[in-house]
C-alpha cells in the first residue's frame, strides 16, 4: 500500500518511448547503477525523451522512465533497524530546494522545517514500515516525494528512492545529529542490538534513542563552475557540486548565513557582495545588467542555478512579495519568509548612521558576521567587533549532545551562536568541557574548509595527522572545520571540535575563549594561509613559521623580489601597476606571458596571454579574485619540464624533502598533473641544484613546517616559479609512495619550536632505494559539465584524484588512468596531433598503436602523416571541413 512514481525500467530506446506513452509526460531518465544521478535528465515530450534515452544509453546499459515530480517538496529519513527489529529514526531533512534537483545539489534543513506533525508522522511510520519490509539490518536511507500546499490533514507522496547502504545524506545526518550512524549500523550488522549499544556522545544513554536537535542545520553545496568557461550554469537531476559545508545555528537565518560564508566564495552572508559577485561571475552581469530588472530576475529563479540564492535575497530586497518568488522558484513560502527577515534587517542596519546596541544584537542573532555589518553601516570590522564586545554581545559555545540539554552529556562537540540576552566576558564564562583540560597543553587546528577545485581530502589528511601526532605527544587537540565529508569533523578526531566558520573573527573568538598555547595554519592548505597576517595582527600565536614568511612567499610581488635577492633562476617579472606597462613588460619578454594573482587557490585567474587583447582581459579578472594583493605578470616558457619539492625543515634547516616530476609540460596546472614519485627522468645534476636551492628558500624564509616549491626545467635551466609555506596537496601522495610521513614531521618540528627544544636534524628519503614507481593521476568531470572545453589550462580543473604503484613508470602509469575510470580503447583511436614537431614526437607510439591492430582515425593532415609512415588511417572531418 506504499505509493512509489510511476516508472518503468527498459533497454532500448523505443521501449523508453513506450514506457512514456503510458507514464505520461513529463517525465525523467535515471541511469541505472549511476553516481549523483549521472546521465538522468528531463523530458516533456518524445523528440526530447528520444535524444536523452540515446545519450544516457551511453553509460548505462539499463535506464529506469519515471513520472516527473518536479516541484514536490523533498524529504529524507535515516532509519536504523537491528536484528530484534527495534527501529529508530536518527534524522529527518527536508531539501530546501524541490524535487527536480539532485538532493546533493540542493540546500538541505535538519530537521524538517516545514511539515506538518500529520506529515512528519506519517512519513516516519511509512519509512519504519519499509526498512522492515526490506529486512535491512543497518542504516537505510529513504526519500520521499511531498506534494506541497495541501490540505490539513491531508498528503500525496512518493518514495522516489531507498539505499540500504551508508549514503552522502548519512554522512550529513551523522554530522548534523552527532549520532555515529556507521559505527552503529557496523556494530548493528555484526548482531549486536540498539539497546545493547551506548550512545558514543553521551556515555551514558543508550543508543536506542531518536536524537533531539535544538538548533537548525543548514546543509550547502559548493559549486565551481565558473572555473569552466562554456560550462552552462543551470543544475538540475546530476550532480555538478564540488563539496558542501555545513552550518549550525539556533535559527535558520543564523545557519544559513554561516554557510552562505563557509563556502569561501567572499561572501559576506547571503546579500551584502551582490556587486562583487556581479563583477566576480561574467554570467551574472550577463543575466542581470545593471538595473537588476523583475523579468531578469524571474529568470534567474525559476531557472535553477548555483546562485539563485543570491537573486532570491536581490528580489526581497526590491520588494517582491514572498508568494512570488515562492511562485517563481516553488521553493516553500516560510523559507522565503526567512531569507525576507534578513533583507529587512539589512535595510534596517543600512538605515542608522550609528551602531545600536539592540539592532546589532538582533543581526548577530541572526547570522549578520561583523564585517557584514560594517559594510552595511559603513564602520571598519574592528570597530564592529569593539562595539559589540563593550555592548556584551558576544557568542555562546553550545553542545551537539544529541539530546537537546535533555540529560548531562559528556560532548566535545561544540558551535557559536548569538544569543538574544547578553553574554558574560571570557573570565566568567562556563567552561565548555566535561572535566579540566590543561590549558597549558590546548593547540587550536585549522580544517581545509570546504571541500573544491584545489582542495580536497589531501589537506583534510594533512589536518587529521597533525591531529593523531599531537594526540601521541600529550596535546589537547581543539579543531575548527565545517565540512561534513571530512575525516577532521568526526566526533572522535579531536579532544575538542568546533563546527564553525573558517574566518578570522570566529577564530578569534574561539582563541579568545580557549587560550591555546597557539594555532597551527600550515595543515589546513590555502584557506588557513589567508589569514596568517591578520592573526598575527589580532595577537594569535601562530605556530610553526612565522606570518611574515607566509607572506613573502604568498605575495607575487615579494617572493619574486626575494628570489632575485638570492641570485635563484626565475622567469622574467613585473608587478602589475597599469595595463599600459603590463603591454610593455609583455612586448619585451614577447608573448605568451602568464597572469599570476596572489593568495590564491587551483590557479584562480592565472592565464597565459597570447596578446595584447588577452593581457588586458586576463588583468581585470586577476584583480577582481585577488584585489587586496599584487598581480604578477611572467614569461611563459613554452615547453618546459615542470619538478616539484615537497619538504619539512626546522628553524630553516632541511629536514626532509621529495622531488618529484609532472609527466606534462609547464602550462597544465599542478593540481591537473600527472606527478611521478621517485622521478624518472631527472639528471642526478638536476636534482642536486634542486635540493641545494630548496635548502636556500627554506634558511631565508626561516621555515619550520611544511612547505612546496615548484619548478621549471629547460636545457639544463632551473627556474622557480612558485612556493608555498604550507603543506601542499602532493603531502599525501608521496608520503604513502616514500613511506615518509611529511605531515607527522611537520607537526614534530612545529612542536620541538613551541617547546624550544632541538629536533633530530634529518629525516632522509633515497628516492634511488625505492623499487617501485607511484604516479598520482587527476580524475575530470567534464562529463557532467555540457559546455566544459576539456583542454587542460594553468587553473585546474580536477576534481579529484587516484594513485598507483608499478614495478615501472609504464605499468604505474596505466593502472592510475584505468582507476580514473578511463576505458581504453578496444576498436579504434582518434589522433590529432597539431604541428609537425608532435607528429615527430609522436611517431613512434603511432606505430605502437597501429601494429596492436587497433584502427587508427585522425584528423587530415595528421592522416597525410600517418599514410607517409606507412599506416593507414579513416579520415575524420573537424567542424569547419565538414563536405558539403
Amino acid at each position: 500500500g506504499l505509493h512509489t512514481p510511476r516508472s518503468k525500467a527498459v533497454k532500448t530506446v523505443m521501449l523508453a518511448l513506450k514506457a512514456a506513452g503510458i507514464i505520461g509526460y513529463p517525465v525523467i531518465i535515471r541511469s541505472a547503477y549511476s553516481l549523483g544521478g549521472l546521465g538522468s535528465a528531463f523530458a516533456k515530450n518524445g523528440h526530447e525523451l528520444k535524444r536523452l534515452a540515446q545519450i544516457a544509453f551511453t553509460s548505462a546499459e539499463q535506464i529506469l522512465i519515471e513520472k516527473d515530480l518536479t516541484g514536490w517538496k523533498e524529504i529524507e529519513y535515516e532509519v536504523l533497524r537491528d536484528r530484534e527489529d527495534n527501529c529508530v529514526i536518527v534524522c529527518n531533512m527536508e531539501n530546501m530546494d524541490p524535487m527536480g534537483i539532485h538532493t546533493g545539489e540542493s540546500i538541505v534543513v535538519a530537521p524538517s522545517q516545514t511539515l506538518t506533525n500529520f506529515e512528519y508522522h506519517t512519513l516516519r511510520e511509512i519509512a519504519i514500515k519499509l526498512i522492515r519490509h526490506l529486512g535491512v539490518i543497518g542504516e537505510c536511507n529513504v526519500q520521499f516525494a511531498l506534494q506541497p500546499r495541501r490540505k490539513q490533514g491531508s498528503m500525496r507522496y512518493r518514495i522516489i528512492e531507498v539505499n540500504a547502504r551508508l549514503s552522502r545524506s548519512s554522512a550529513l545526518a551523522s554530522k548534523a545529529t552527532g549520532y555515529p550512524l556507521a559505527f552503529v549500523a557496523s556494530k548493528l550488522a555484526l548482531g549486536y542490538t540498539l539497546p545493547e549499544l551506548k550512545n558514543a556522545i553521551t556515555k551514558t544513554t543508550s543508543a536506542f534513542f531518536e536524537p533531539a536537535l535544538d538548533y537548525v542545520v543548514v546543509k550547502m553545496p559548493r559549486w565551481d563552475l565558473d572555473k569552466f568557461k562554456q560550462a552552462k550554469h543551470d543544475i538540475g537531476s546530476q550532480m555538478k557540486s564540488v563539496g558542501e559545508v555545513m552550518a549550525i545555528g539556533r535559527n535558520f537565518e543564523e545557519a544559513i548565513q554561516k554557510a552562505s560564508r563557509m563556502l569561501g566564495l567572499d561572501q559576506n552572508g547571503i546579500i551584502a557582495s551582490y556587486e562583487r559577485l556581479k563583477a566576480k561571475y561574467p554570467h551574472i552581469k550577463h543575466s542581470i545588467n545593471g538595473e537588476s530588472t523583475k523579468e531578469k530576475l524571474s529568470e534567474l529563479i525559476k531557472n535553477p542555478n548555483e546562485h539563485r540564492l543570491l537573486a532570491i535575497t536581490q528580489a526581497l530586497k526590491m520588494g517582491i512579495s514572498v508568494d512570488k518568488i515562492a511562485y517563481w522558484s516553488k521553493i516553500d513560502e516560510w523559507f522565503i519568509s526567512k531569507l525576507k527577515n534578513i533583507t529587512d534587517l539589512m535595510k534596517s542596519l543600512k538605515k542608522k548612521r550609528a551602531l545600536e546596541a539592540s539592532l546589532v544584537r538582533e543581526a548577530k542573532n541572526k547570522g549578520f558576521s561583523d564585517k557584514q555589518i560594517a559594510v552595511l553601516c559603513k564602520q571598519t570590522e574592528e570597530s564592529v567587533f569593539d562595539f559589540r564586545r563593550n555592548s556584551g554581545i558576544l557568542p555562546k559555545i553550545n553542545h551537539i549532545d544529541t539530546l537537546a540539554g535533555e540529560f548531562p552529556a559528556q560532548t566535545n562537540y561544540l558551535y557559536l551562536t548569538y544569543p538574544l540576552s547578553p553574554q558574560p566576558t571570557e573570565n566568567n564564562v562556563t567552561s565548555p568541557y566535561p572535566r579540566e583540560v590543561k590549558q597549558n597543553k590546548k593547540i587550536l587546528i585549522l580544517g581545509s574548509g570546504v571541500y573544491r577545485i584545489g582542495s580536497s581530502v589531501e589537506f583534510d589528511w594533512c589536518a587529521v595527522t597533525c591531529g593523531q601526532m599531537l594526540r601521541k605527544m600529550g596535546y589537547h587537540r581543539i579543531v575548527i572545520n565545517h565540512n561534513p565529508e571530512t575525516v577532521s569533523t568526526d566526533y572522535d578526531m579531536a579532544d575538542t571540535l568546533y563546527f564553525e566558520e573558517l574566518n578570522f573573527e570566529t577564530i578569534r573568538e574561539i582563541y579568545r575563549r580557549e587560550n591555546p598555547l597557539g594555532i597551527i595554519l600550515s595543515m589546513g592548505g590555502q584557506t588557513p594561509n589567508n589569514i596568517a597576517i591578520r592573526c598575527r595582527d589580532g595577537g594569535l600565536n601562530i605556530l610553526g613559521t612565522s606570518a611574515e614568511s607566509i607572506d613573502k612567499a604568498e605575495n607575487r610581488y615579494k617572493f619574486s623580489k626575494l628570489l632575485t635577492h638570492l641570485e635563484i633562476d626565475q622567469p622574467a617579472w613585473r608587478e602589475l601597476t597599469n595595463i599600459k606597462g603590463a603591454k610593455q613588460f609583455a612586448e619585451g619578454v614577447e608573448y605568451p606571458v602568464l597572469v599570476r594573482p596572489s593568495y590564491v587557490l587551483s590557479g584562480a585567474a592565472m592565464n597565459i596571454a597570447f596578446n595584447s587583447d588577452d593581457l588586458e582581459k586576463y588583468l581585470k579578472e586577476a584583480t577582481y579574485i585577488s584585489p587586496e594583493h599584487p598581480v604578477v605578470i611572467t614569461k611563459f616558457i613554452i615547453g618546459a619540464k615542470e619538478i616539484e619539492v615537497d619538504a619539512v625543515a626546522f628553524k630553516g634547516k632541511i629536514l626532509t624533502d621529495i622531488v618529484s616530476e609532472h609527466i606534462e609540460n609547464a602550462g597544465v596546472h599542478f593540481g591537473d598533473a600527472t606527478i611521478v614519485c621517485p622521478p624518472q627522468k631527472l639528471y642526478v645534476e638536476t636534482l642536486r641544484r634542486i635540493k641545494v636551492i630548496t635548502a636556500q628558500i627554506g634558511k631565508t624564509l626561516e621555515v619550520t613546517g611544511p612547505f612546496n616549491i615548484q619548478f621549471l626545467a629547460k636545457e639544463n635551466d632551473i627556474k622557480v616559479i612558485e612556493c608555498n609555506l604550507r603543506a601542499s596537496r602532493s603531502f599525501p601522495f608521496v608520503s604513502k609512495i616514500t613511506n615518509v610521513n611529511l605531515a607527522e614531521i611537520s607537526t614534530r618540528a612545529i612542536i620541538s619550536m613551541l617547546e624550544q627544544r632541538r629536533l633530530r636534524t634529518s629525516f632522509d628519503c633515497n628516492l634511488l632505494n625505492i623499487p617501485y614507481v607511484g604516479v598520482k593521476a587527476p580524475q575530470f568531470s567534464f562529463s557532467r559539465l555540457k559546455g566544459a572545453d576539456p583542454i587542460l589550462s594553468v587553473e585546474m580543473a580536477s576534481t579529484g584524484e587516484v594513485a598507483a604503484l608499478g614495478k615501472n613508470l609504464e605499468e604505474a602509469y596505466l593502472k592510475s588512468i584505468i582507476a580514473t575510470g578511463f576505458n581504453l580503447p578496444k576498436k579504434g583511436v582518434l589522433l590529432s596531433l597539431g604541428g609537425e614537431l608532435n607528429k615527430t614526437k609522436f611517431l613512434s607510439s603511432a606505430k605502437n598503436l597501429y601494429e596492436s591492430g587497433l584502427k587508427i582515425y585522425a584528423t587530415h593532415h595528421t592522416m597525410l602523416y600517418l599514410r607517409g609512415h606507412g599506416m593507414e588511417a579513416v579520415q575524420l572531418y573537424k567542424l569547419h571541413e565538414m563536405p558539403q
